[in-house]
């Protein structure tokens, strides 16, 4: 029993994104590529301002053109790409560019809505970013002139697809190549919300009336911009476990608790879903049309969003079409859903965002209001402008 107690409480092992990876063969493959020998080790610079070491399965290389293949750890609670092989190809280009592209096993975009414009292969940003950088820091440590060309590919990766909501996003082929932070954080419900009750707790000891909760660290950038006057322990990463975190934050007897986060988990928490893990629940696109139709939307765009690629594509249709109140009602939603979870006693503000932080809708409402402050868009001087996403 000691011994079971002891491996519960240990300390979950993190592990690194398909982006971190591939931009680690990349780096082997260049460096195979230059020097002519099979360079199986390297390190990169992970967008969290931390190196990491990788150790490649398979270096090949003609002269002209080199490979190399790593293999993803997830560390511990991984996703169904723990295991994946992934393949980084190399060849020289006669223009000084660095070309980005996707082979077998990696999805190529379909519809709108994602980071990464249709018919491109499915690399979002940021690994782009890290491949083309480390690319470019090997070409310059070397004094090589030249353009290079990157293929990603997944050899296993059609199949790893059709155990995720890929074919629903309009990605075909293959897995994406994901990452903003370069680590993977295991996902351990027991864990995490051992985490969010001790980061409430923290925070009720130093004084903190006012709790800003976020889904993830860019909502949390956003909000901390938002809330300058707050202190650090007031922003807390609540994850999918928006109700759990409501609870505790009642429970020791916070009075203020502010919401902020994007479209995909949020238009869930506006349903009444308070455990957003996308295998937990997923987008409802009849609820998000329902809304737009309260909106005075026409009917064909109620359409485009009922069929629309994702939360997030929905709102974007919305907000072109300038019906701005869609997000309000959202935003009210979920500051009732959330005050209802908790049987009042609090209040609770929403503020919806877009990934760069700009402002969709905002809401509040305290059970001894008896209604939601319908749309406090503009007030405190926070313009659409004021937050910016630097990643």
């Amino acid at each position: 029993m000691q011994k079971q107690a002891e491996s519960e409480t240990k300390p979950l092992r993190t592990g690194y994104t398909t982006g971190a990876c591939a931009t680690a063969a990349t780096k082997a493959a260049l460096l195979s590529l230059i020097t002519g020998e099979a360079i199986r080790d390297v390190v990169i610079q992970l967008p969290i301002g931390q190196t990491a070491a990788f150790a490649m399965t398979e270096v090949e290389s003609d002269g002209s053109m080199a490979q190399a293949s790593t293999v993803k750890d997830g560390g511990d609670d991984p996703d169904v790409t723990h295991g994946a092989t992934i393949v980084s190809t190399v060849s020289w280009l006669e223009e000084a560019d660095i070309q980005i592209d996707g082979g077998v096993g990696v999805g190529r975009v379909t519809k709108p809505g994602l980071p990464v414009p249709v018919g491109e292969a499915a690399i979002n940003p940021v690994p782009r970013r890290m491949i083309k950088e480390t690319v470019a820091a090997v070409l310059a440590e070397h004094g090589v002139n030249r353009g290079v060309r990157v293929v990603v590919s997944v050899p296993d990766g059609e199949e790893i697809a059709q155990k995720t909501l890929n074919a629903r996003l309009g990605i075909v082929g293959g897995i994406s190549i994901l990452g903003t932070r370069g680590i993977v954080v295991p996902f351990s419900t027991a864990a995490y919300r051992a985490s969010v009750a001790q980061s409430i707790q923290v925070a009720k000891a130093n004084g903190c009336r006012h709790l800003v909760l976020t889904t993830g660290g860019i909502s949390e950038k956003h909000a901390m911009k938002r809330f300058p006057h707050l202190p650090e322990e007031a922003f807390i990463q609540m994850g999918d476990f928006v109700g759990f975190a409501l609870k505790h934050a009642k429970r020791v007897g916070v009075e203020r608790v502010t919401l902020v986060g994007m479209m995909g988990k949020f238009s869930k928490v506006a349903q009444g879903v308070m455990m957003v893990h996308s295998k937990s629940a997923a987008v409802d696109f009849d609820f998000l049309a329902q809304l737009a139709v309260e909106a005075g939307a026409p009917a064909d765009l109620v359409q485009a969003v009922r069929e629309a690629n994702s939360a997030t594509h929905a709102g974007q249709l919305m907000e072109e079409a300038g019906r701005m109140s869609f997000f309000t009602r959202m935003s009210q939603l979920i500051c009732q859903h959330g005050l209802r979870h908790v049987d009042g006693g609090m209040t609770v503000e929403t503020i919806l965002v877009k990934m760069k932080g700009e402002l969709l809708g905002r809401a509040e409402l305290s059970d001894t209001d008896g209604e939601i402050d319908r749309d406090r868009r503009g007030r405190e001087g926070w313009a659409d402008s004021t937050l910016s996403e630097t990643d």
